[in-house]
């Protein structure tokens, strides 16, 4: 978990993309004379394709995603005024906790509170930048004791609390007084998910790592297993210790990081896996076994006996692509 939050109407929470209309330009194309296209050189006519092209890609990137609105799910209406933030002021609406979403590349947030009665919905959509930021989220805020739902590319439903991610964006709800909320927080899900879009497709690099044994697989936004020269990348944890995998700008970013790494967990002993590899020991880590593959360094920190780190990483180098 991030951190405590309000779920009262000021709480704060985070988002989702909504469908965006057809662009203007692609209205464009219908409105011109079917004579002049006919007759058009075909010079030309590439070059309009390519501007209405062009002009399409400038709107969609232009122009962002919707704020949710109440009107989503009937019998519901809005209270108070909505919500919007960016990196530079969020910490003006969530306080201690900004800190917690920057650091997973957040990029702007819309909000609405909904009531029905005495019932208040907190709803915030915050757009992650990718959608690795925003599962990374999603699975720092979700409970990891409760079951994940297939809503978008991943849910999770609680008595006053729902969550979702969906492409890049993550979206929270909080409900407000204390009761069981599941249905009408299921009802809300239910009805943004069919309007944002975005892709339901878990982020690959979880299909890495071996499934058996695993207790966690998170999204680490920065130091990963502690260490500052490894960025960014997922962590598995299992009871004999934690396997990764960090990402470089590049091959040769990566290799650079690697021979940091060399230097550092000196001495090593150099091996065969991947593009490059070497074993270590660390009075924290234990038995290091780090390789790089492309742009990628990943590897296993095993602190229990009876587990190879050069064979666990051999498998681990198989999937990663």
């Amino acid at each position: 978990m991030l951190g405590a939050r309000s779920t009262g109407e000021t709480g704060r929470f985070g988002g989702a993309r909504f469908s965006l209309p057809t662009p203007a330009c692609g209205r464009v194309v219908s409105r011109l004379h079917k004579g002049a296209l006919a007759t058009a050189t075909p010079k030309l006519f590439l070059r309009t394709l390519l501007a209405l092209s062009l002009a399409a890609l400038a709107w969609a990137a232009g122009t962002p995603a919707p704020a949710p609105t109440c009107t989503l799910v009937p019998g519901w209406a809005q209270s108070g005024p909505s919500r919007s933030y960016e990196a530079a002021n969020l910490f003006e609406y969530m306080d201690g906790n900004a800190e917690g979403y920057l650091i997973y590349g957040f990029r702007n947030m819309k909000g609405v509170t909904c009531r029905q009665g005495e019932i208040s919905f907190v709803i915030d959509l915050s757009d992650m930048n990718d959608a690795d930021s925003a599962y990374g989220i999603f699975s720092a805020n979700r409970d990891p004791s409760q079951p994940v739902s297939p809503i978008g590319m991943a849910a999770q439903v609680t008595s006053r609390r729902a969550m979702f991610v969906k492409g890049e964006y993550y979206l929270e709800i909080a409900a407000n007084p204390e009761g069981d909320h599941t249905a009408a927080l299921r009802a809300w899900l239910g009805a943004l998910d069919g309007i944002i879009a975005g892709s339901t497709a878990l982020p690959e690099t979880l299909a890495w790592f071996p499934a058996e044994g695993r207790q966690s697989l998170r999204l680490v936004p920065e130091s990963v297993l502690g260490i500052h020269l490894l960025k960014r990348g997922y962590v598995a944890q299992y009871d004999f210790g934690k396997a990764f995998v960090a990402y470089e700008a590049s091959p040769d970013s990566a290799a650079a990081v690697m021979q940091k790494l060399r230097t550092r967990f000196s001495p090593a002993t150099t091996s065969s896996i991947a593009d490059e590899s070497f074993a270590a020991t660390d009075q924290y880590l234990g038995y290091l076994f780090i390789f790089r593959k492309g742009r990628l360094i990943c590897g296993y920190s095993v602190k229990a006996e009876g587990h190879d780190p050069a064979a666990l990483s051999a498998t681990l180098a198989a999937q990663v692509h």
